[in-house]
Parts: C-alpha cells; sequence; structure tokens
C-alpha cells in the first residue's frame, strides 16, 4: 500500500521476483524480454511488463519515487506507470539505452504507443513523478530529488479511471531488478508545470 492512496497495491502482472519494504520502497524483478509497449509500426502489443497498481483518490495528485535499475541489456527500466486500460496508459522510464546511456524516457499510448527520449542521467538513480491537473497529466524527473525538468504534458481519453503503479521492464535482456525508494502520493496541485517545483 501506498501512504495517502486506500486500495491496495496490487500485481496486475506479477514479476519474477518483488519484496516491499515499507509504504515508501519496493524491488520487483522482470522477467526475460518482458515489456510494456504498442508499437506504432504495427507490430504485435506487448503487455508482459510486472506492474503494480492502485487507483488513486479522486483530485489533483503527485506521485513520485527515486528509481534505481540494475541495468544489464538495452531498454531494461524502472518505470512510474499510469494505466487506463491496455490501449490507453502512460509511463515514465528510467532506462537503458542502446547508446548504454541511463535516461529518462516517456511512451504515451493512445491505441498505439509513442516513445520520447527527455534527458540522460549522470548517475545510478533518478527521481520521476506524475501530477494530475484536473484531465490532464505531466511527467517530471529530478536527478536530487529538489529540483524537477518537465518531461510532457498529455492527456488520456476520457471515462476511464488512471490507476498509478509501478513497472520493471526487461524488453530484449534476461531480466532486471528495480527498486523505487522514497515513494510518495499527495493529493496536492501543481500551480506551474515548468517552474522546477
Amino acid at each position: 500500500m501506498v501512504a495517502g492512496v486506500a486500495e491496495p497495491l496490487r500485481w496486475e502482472v506479477p514479476p519474477a521476483r518483488w519484496q516491499a519494504g515499507d509504504e515508501r520502497s519496493l524491488t520487483a524483478t522482470a522477467g526475460p524480454r518482458t515489456d510494456l509497449f504498442v508499437d506504432p509500426a504495427g507490430s504485435a502489443a506487448k503487455l508482459t511488463a510486472p506492474r503494480l497498481l492502485a487507483t488513486p483518490p479522486a483530485g489533483d495528485f503527485t506521485f513520485s519515487a527515486r528509481v534505481s535499475v540494475e541495468f544489464a541489456a538495452d531498454f531494461d527500466a524502472g518505470v512510474l506507470l499510469l494505466h487506463a486500460k491496455d490501449d490507453a496508459w502512460a509511463k515514465l522510464c528510467f532506462e537503458y539505452s542502446p547508446q548504454g546511456e541511463a535516461m529518462v524516457v516517456s511512451v504515451v499510448t493512445r491505441g498505439h504507443s509513442d516513445d520520447a527520449n527527455a534527458f540522460v542521467v549522470d548517475g545510478p538513480q533518478v527521481w520521476l513523478r506524475i501530477a494530475r491537473r484536473g484531465d490532464a497529466y505531466a511527467f517530471h524527473a529530478s536527478e536530487d530529488g529538489q529540483l524537477w525538468r518537465f518531461v510532457r504534458h498529455f492527456a488520456l481519453p476520457s471515462g476511464t479511471p488512471a490507476r498509478i503503479g509501478f513497472v520493471a521492464q526487461s524488453p530484449v535482456g534476461e531480466g532486471c531488478a528495480v527498486t523505487f525508494e522514497e515513494i510518495r502520493y499527495a493529493a496536492e496541485h501543481l500551480d506551474d508545470l515548468r517552474d522546477g517545483a
């Protein structure tokens, strides 16, 4: 359970292994070739990545965690997920690139997924954050947990409540372990999406 979210988190797709520390920490291991992606080029959807989800209360919120990943293969990632249904979701990733760099990457899926690199992370961890403002959402990331860099602002199809949670993925690898720490949910409104707060 995440403090502030009354509904228990549940594994929609179970991981190879997982362990919860307390309400603010979680470790999950993705199995081999697990992914959450609907290829815009038309390949079959891949919805096999382990994901742990719960429905947040109504209203604006922020949901964040410090994420570290035992990178071993391209596209290994730890993810904060916003999930309405299998063809309507968005993920904010700390991901290993084919160039051997740890990056913040975002994907928004409305039928098909897009795929956008944000910035390279110079370190073993990054803070990720999802914010809801009215009917729209924003992604931010931070290298120190203090200054938040804007990643994107978007909406999902209306009419389906979106759940929040965690994903571990290893699309082309043999699996990877992801640790989420300093997990925080708050019923708060971000006044300015681009001021670093």
